[in-house]
């Protein structure tokens, strides 16, 4: 027998081999979910990048691939745009918006969150039921929601806001709050907070429900108050919880999109990154500006991610 047939045989057999069979089986139900997740994920990613390189509108959308390159200068003019550098306190651009945002609406769920969660770990008649009464802002469709915010906030006398201000005599005429400039970046940062705050306070609650009790009563015996035990036991003990939430809620926050388009289509300072990524590609008709400007999005939020994960794992280390 040649040594050629011998290993042929030997291929045949590990071919056939029940581990290679597992391998095989293994590579069949993975393969529909990697094509999906390449065909959706990487494959749009990659070609972000790419086409942010490249000069791609309406002229050439037909043969894209052939797009001219023109290197740095989508992201050069996005850079000079009025539309996302700042201009002043009137006028921010979507850059510094993006960034007060994001940190605001967060600090501001977690707060939320974390009051929220404090009460409720309390025992109280009816808990179950005002546990999922909390649930409602972060399970309701975020269009269903966005509407109902804004006919409370609508300018004309009919708006709930505004009918009720009226009859209070609290104000003279109705308010446009969702046009006015800084009330307008307020009202979206608290409805930011407002739906988003439940997915903070379950985080949180869980993590109260398993702190050992015994860490209370060592300092009620060393006579600690309410503040002392909340401060010296309960955050040290929700701390990394809390820096797992803040960091979520932020990278979701820093890309979120629909929230300030439906309630003020990005007008009136209210402007994002994301937002500003749809104007220039879907309003402007320009693709690789677009795309470079979603670069620059993602760039901002990396640098957060290796500040706050440099941070968090010194402490952690400590």
């Amino acid at each position: 027998m040649t040594a050629s047939s011998k290993a042929s045989r030997s291929s045949r057999r590990r071919w056939k081999s029940l581990e290679a069979r597992e391998a095989r089986l293994a590579w069949f139900l993975v393969l529909p979910t990697a094509l999906i997740v390449f065909g959706l994920v990487l494959f749009p990613a990659i070609f972000s990048v790419w086409i942010s390189f490249r000069d791609v509108g309406l002229n050439n959308l037909n043969d894209v691939f052939n797009a001219p390159f023109v290197g740095l200068q989508n992201y050069r003019n996005v850079l000079k745009d009025f539309a996302f550098k700042f201009q002043g306190l009137r006028s921010m651009g979507a850059a510094v918006n993006s960034v007060v945002y994001s940190l605001s609406a967060t600090i501001l769920t977690i707060v939320i969150g974390l009051i929220a969660s404090l009460l409720l770990n309390r025992p109280f008649r009816g808990r179950g039921v005002t546990r999922a009464i909390f649930l409602f802002p972060y399970v309701a469709p975020i269009v269903s929601v966005a509407f109902v915010w804004r006919w409370i906030l609508d300018p004309r006398p009919s708006g709930v806001l505004n009918d009720v201000l009226l009859k209070l005599g609290a104000i003279e005429s109705p308010k446009a709050y969702l046009a006015t400039r800084g009330l307008a970046l307020v009202l979206v940062i608290v409805f930011e907070a407002w739906r988003y705050f439940p997915f903070a306070m379950l985080m949180i609650l869980a993590r109260l429900q398993a702190v050992d009790k015994t860490l209370y009563e060592a300092a009620d015996v060393d006579g600690a108050n309410a503040w002392h035990k909340f401060w010296y036991v309960t955050i040290p003990e929700l701390r990394y919880v809390l820096g797992s939430v803040f960091l979520l809620r932020l990278i979701w926050t820093f890309n979120k999109f629909d929230d300030i388009f439906l309630l003020t289509g990005g007008g009136f300072g209210t402007n994002v990154l994301p937002v500003l990524t749809y104007q220039f590609s879907f309003k402007a008709f320009n693709f690789s500006k677009g795309a470079a400007n979603a670069m620059i999005l993602l760039a901002i939020l990396v640098v957060f991610l290796v500040a706050y994960v440099g941070v968090f794992m010194r402490n952690a280390e400590d």
